[in-house]
């Protein structure tokens, strides 16, 4: 989660009135933030949500408090003038880094404090939105010191040299990759091209080599500058506009003037950016039944307001309008968190149900619990690990293609942590990789769950229990894996069959899947040497995983 420094009194310049440390304090978290540290009139902020970059900076975090101190309500109004700055992209880049977005900011007037916040935006966007530069990349160029119409092109290694910025000699593009220090950083983003992508103007100047380096002729804001230009690159052109959309609308906060610019691709072009607002619609009865509120119309069009939403009542819906640079409102949950903000967590009151219940536990709670003491009862030992893993550890080290039906989140704050695991054996191994130096014999169980694609359940996911179990040893085999499946079926009282398969993950005549009642319910084997290897473990592995929710049915 982002970290910001912002000062009190750049704050209260762009919100019109002074606010104190203390009032800061509690104010920040209407901005889903937390004050983490203050040194004179810098305020450290903790940002807590990964979704909103649009709050990463003074200018977001002025907007978003405007509305909820009534000094400024419903949507912002940005205007985007129209200029005739054109940009070009080379196909050549299609497999390199094909998307670019841009725009022409006017009339800066940039302090320190403004350019502290420029700087700090940029990082944070291209750092945490666009995943180290992946996939967002954000150049904000001097204007005044180019010549549009604008050319994004694909340059050989040795061609095109120019001066990166912070350096005094020029080189080509290879160099750069090996020689300054954001170049080793992140030459990875485009290595094994053949090509790397160049923004050029029509003099042939250099602008930036995206996503590594700026040029020191062109890329070097100071407090001078009064127009810069914004580049924005990567894989994705929704994202980048959303990314584009966040810096131009700080910009607008210090009262610049926007332009917008026309990108030329093969076969088309955009005309970008663009601060349309979106529109989207929430049942008035979902309200009331999931806050526990009874608001009349005035009060949540009042209250969406606040949030720097346009809202109007439709019959049973209310329709929000919200600007583009949040691309965070994908479900009515989402509208009704900012209701539940601006509304105020310290002013629900309570309810609490005047009747008596006796609680008890659910009978799948019951079963899986019995589940758990068969495993212990037959030497296993129960560890409990994340349900958020990475498409390398669930398949690539496994050996196994990447399922169709798979639950990726779209914007995870680490490629570590951004798929919902299908299965939990990649668990288990993982555990075993990180224990090589205690003794052996490990036996090792989970039960927990597992996630896959489902259009026909409410969340578009299905979410069921399953059982893994693993033992490494010098002597693990199939036989040991059969033995404890067999003590633990018989205990549940489900028969079984075990059928030969063959399976990327197992070893090929050592592994089988576990039929009940004509329906293959799990896989039994001993681990391929390969996936060992991958997983870095010296002893063989038999496991067994079982899809335990529909087995005790």
């Amino acid at each position: 989660m982002p970290t910001l420094e912002i000062s009190c009194k750049d704050l209260s310049r762009l919100l019109g009135r002074t606010v104190t440390v203390e009032e800061l304090d509690d104010l920040i978290l209407y901005a889903k933030g937390e004050i983490d540290g203050v040194e004179g009139d810098t305020v450290k902020v903790d940002q807590k949500d990964t979704n909103r970059p649009d709050l990463w900076s003074t200018e977001g975090i002025a907007r978003q408090l405007r509305g909820i101190l009534s000094l400024e309500t419903g949507l912002p109004d940005i205007t985007i003038e129209e200029s005739d700055v054109e940009i070009f992209v080379d196909p050549a880049l299609a497999d390199v880094r094909p998307y670019c977005v841009n725009a022409v900011v006017k009339g800066l007037d940039i302090d320190e404090a403004f350019l502290s916040q420029i700087i700090q935006l940029q990082e944070k966007v291209a750092l945490t939105y666009g995943r180290k530069r992946r996939e967002v990349a954000v150049g904000i160029i001097d204007y005044d010191r180019i010549v549009p119409p604008i050319y994004y092109r694909a340059t050989g290694p040795e061609e095109n040299a120019f001066v990166p910025l912070s350096f005094s000699e020029a080189l080509t593009p290879s160099e750069i990759l090996s020689l300054h220090p954001k170049g080793q950083e992140y030459r990875h983003l485009v290595e094994g091209h053949d090509v790397y992508p160049l923004l050029v103007d029509s003099e042939g100047t250099v602008l930036t080599m995206p996503p590594i380096i700026n040029s020191e002729h062109t890329g070097k804001v100071t407090t001078e500058t009064k127009n810069v230009f914004v580049d924005v690159t990567g894989y994705d052109i929704e994202t980048l506009k959303t990314a584009l959309n966040v810096i131009v609308s700080a910009f607008a906060e210090r009262g610049a003037t926007i332009y917008s610019v026309t990108v030329h691709y093969p076969g088309r072009k955009e005309r970008v950016p663009d601060l349309t607002p979106r529109t989207f619609s929430v049942s008035k009865a979902y309200v009331q039944k999931t806050l526990g509120m009874a608001l009349d119309d005035r009060d949540l069009v009042a209250l969406l307001a606040k949030m720097r939403y346009d809202a109007f009542v439709d019959g049973d819906d209310i329709v929000v309008s919200y600007a583009p640079y949040r691309d965070d409102i994908m479900h009515e949950n989402d509208v009704l968190e900012d209701l539940a903000i601006a509304y105020g967590y310290n002013s629900m009151v309570p309810d609490v149900p005047d009747l008596s219940t006796t609680g008890r536990l659910l009978p799948l709670t019951s079963r899986l619990l019995i589940a758990r003491e068969l495993m212990v009862g037959l030497g296993y030992q129960e560890i409990v690990t994340f349900t958020l893993s990475s498409s390398e550890m669930l398949f690539e080290r496994m050996g196994v293609a990447r399922p169709d039906d798979v639950v990726e989140i779209e914007n995870p704050v680490s490629a570590s942590w951004s798929v919902l695991r299908p299965a939990l054996l990649p668990s288990l191994m993982a555990f075993l990789s990180k224990n090589t130096h205690n003794d052996y014999p490990q036996t090792v169980f989970e039960v927990s769950e597992a996630a896959r694609i489902d259009e026909s359940q409410e969340t578009g996911v299905e979410s069921a229990y399953r059982l893994a179990f693993a033992a490494c040893s010098a002597t693990a085999t199939f036989t040991e894996a059969r033995q404890a499946l067999d003590a633990f079926m018989a205990n549940c009282g489900i028969a079984f069959e075990v059928r030969g398969i063959e399976h990327p993950s197992f070893l090929e005549g050592r592994v089988g899947a576990i039929v009940v009642d004509g329906i293959e319910r799990g896989i039994i084997g001993e681990i391929h040497p390969r996936v060992l290897e991958a997983w870095g473990l010296e002893h063989p592995v038999a496991a067994v995983e079982l899809a335990l929710e529909r087995l005790l049915e």
